[in-house]
């Protein structure tokens, strides 16, 4: 964790996105005009606080549509903060947020789906008792359009969507390589696998925004290694942009576009993953003092 190099085991480096991205700077005036597409979400002085410790302090954050963002620093830096924030889980003291060009104080958590958002967790929240297909269907089912008297006779629209629904989870089990247990119970599954159907339940919504809170935790090198795979090919496949937190640096650098660095609740860096590697800032914020455990966001990680 404190060693910002990269290792031989560490996943292949990303690849080079499609297009390029605007290197959109704090203040840039781009960030406040709505319906901008070439941002998927941007936070403009974003600052939260819990009891008089303050987890965020006037972040601002700009994602460019289509890349793989993360988002990296020491434990109570603030980074779960602006994943549940960003899901509407948090309502943040100042700042605004803009998802897709809308603006918003607040973001709706009932209107996520809607909105195009969706999210893994730091620990597994998946139906273990369901199969795996049973788990990717409930992920597309949140996107449903047909009225609950349609959905009674099956009428309406009710057939073509089950259909879709079907179609959607299908594409995102193959996707990630999960054929073979598809009618396997979850709970029955390796940790690694039960996490990669987190992620094809999420990817089944289709989402434009996918938030990755911890998706790698708990897992072994070489799962980890897939892990990074697979997310690449979600962006790739579906033009999904990502935002991810993850503890494993070797696998940020290999996998992000661009990685914003917190401590202490601020933004200390940003940008290539390269740049944030030779950042001072960014070595003495991991290899400086540890942060005292009262300073810490009590969900962060």
């Amino acid at each position: 964790m404190n060693d910002l190099s990269l290792s031989a085991g560490d996943p292949t480096p990303a690849v080079r996105p499609a297009r390029e991205w605007s290197r959109a700077l704090a203040g840039d005036p781009v960030i406040a005009e709505p319906g901008d597409s070439r941002h998927a979400l941007t936070l403009q002085g974003v600052t939260l606080s819990f009891g008089g410790v303050t987890a965020l302090s006037d972040v601002d954050l700009t994602v460019a549509t289509g890349e793989i963002r993360a988002i990296i620093g020491p434990n109570g830096a603030g980074k779960s903060s602006i994943i549940n924030i960003i899901s509407g889980v948090y309502r943040p003291d100042l700042g605004r947020i803009w998802l897709d060009g809308q603006e918003f104080a607040t973001v709706p958590t009932d209107r996520l789906a809607k909105l195009g958002v969706a999210r893994t967790f730091q620990n597994l929240a998946l139906f273990k008792g369901l199969t795996v297909r049973e788990n990717v269907i409930v992920g597309r089912a949140a996107t449903i359009r047909s009225s609950f008297l349609e959905q009674i006779p099956g009428v309406g629209r009710v057939r073509a969507e089950e259909a879709e629904v079907g179609a959607r989870a299908a594409e995102a089990i193959e996707l990630l390589h999960l054929s073979a247990v598809i009618d396997h119970p979850v709970a029955t599954l390796p940790y690694g696998l039960q996490k990669r159907v987190e992620l094809a339940r999420a990817l089944a919504a289709r989402p434009r925004l996918l938030l990755l809170d911890e998706p790698m935790a708990g897992m072994a090198p070489a799962d980890k290694q897939d892990m990074a795979r697979f997310i690449r090919a979600a962006r790739d496949e579906y033009g999904t942009t990502v935002v991810l937190i993850e503890h494993d640096i070797g696998v940020v650098m290999g996998l992000s576009d661009r990685v914003a660095v917190l401590d202490y609740g601020r933004k200390i860096a940003d940008g290539t993953p390269a740049e944030v590697r030779a950042d001072q800032a960014v070595i003495d914020a991991y290899l400086g003092v540890p942060h005292e455990p009262d300073g810490e966001d009590p969900v962060d990680g």
